[in-house]
């Protein structure tokens, strides 16, 4: 056989094998967008807050928070979970997501709501990422007259057009019915202050004195 025809034979080897391999690179791509990420350039706040929400959870207290006791520093307080891959739920792009703990201090005079802890990261739903309540605001910590206020939100810290206005008028037993200034709001769980008809103004249980004994019996002529 001659060279050229060597030469030939190799060229044509060569072609076949570039095709194979470039088939196979085709399927690979093709299958990983069939399975893959769901496309969200370009989204607005909206749409990653509802894409965001399903997400987002806060589990209740546990036994020992509940009875004032000492919780585990694991515990979390809110809790951002996977998506489901099958029905499109990872994200091409990572979504910028904000953990707020704000304090809620009630007074006579309405409620203070005080930012604690503001904690940021990013997620295309296939992560899970718990946080904790800051210090100071857990249910032994926290005083008769201090709740907490917990929001999940997508994009860039809320400004104060956005937070809640109504928040003077939350009671004690209110759990809901908190009105953001936006749309940005995935989730959010609100913990009242336990007394705060008894909270005084200068943000303590208002408490009545203990009657001054009589020197001589009631019916003392």
């Amino acid at each position: 056989m001659s060279r050229t025809h060597l030469a030939h034979g190799s060229l044509t080897s060569l072609v076949a094998a570039l095709a194979l391999l470039t088939a196979g690179c085709s399927e690979t791509a093709d299958g990983a967008e069939a399975v893959g990420c769901r496309e969200n350039d370009g989204w607005s706040a909206k749409q990653q807050a509802q894409w965001l929400r399903p997400t987002a959870s806060f589990p209740e207290a546990t036994a020992a928070e509940k009875a004032g006791e000492s919780a585990a520093d694991e515990d979390a307080a809110v809790v951002i979970h996977p998506r489901d891959t099958a029905d499109g739920g990872q994200l091409c792009e990572p979504v910028t997501v904000q953990v707020e703990f704000w304090e809620l201090t009630a007074t006579t005079a309405g409620t203070d709501m005080t930012s604690v802890l503001r904690y940021q990261l990013a997620t295309d739903g296939t992560e899970d990422r718990a946080i904790g309540l800051p210090p100071g605001l857990s249910a032994k910590e926290r005083g008769a007259c201090t709740g907490v206020l917990m929001a999940v939100y997508a994009g860039a810290r809320l400004t104060e057009a956005e937070l809640p206005k109504e928040i003077d008028h939350l009671t004690s037993t209110a759990t809901t019915g908190v009105e953001f200034g936006t749309d940005r709001i995935s989730a959010y769980k609100l913990v009242p202050p336990p007394d705060r008809e008894q909270c005084n103004a200068d943000r303590q249980p208002t408490t009545t004195p203990p009657a001054t004994p009589l020197p001589w019996p009631r019916d003392h002529p």
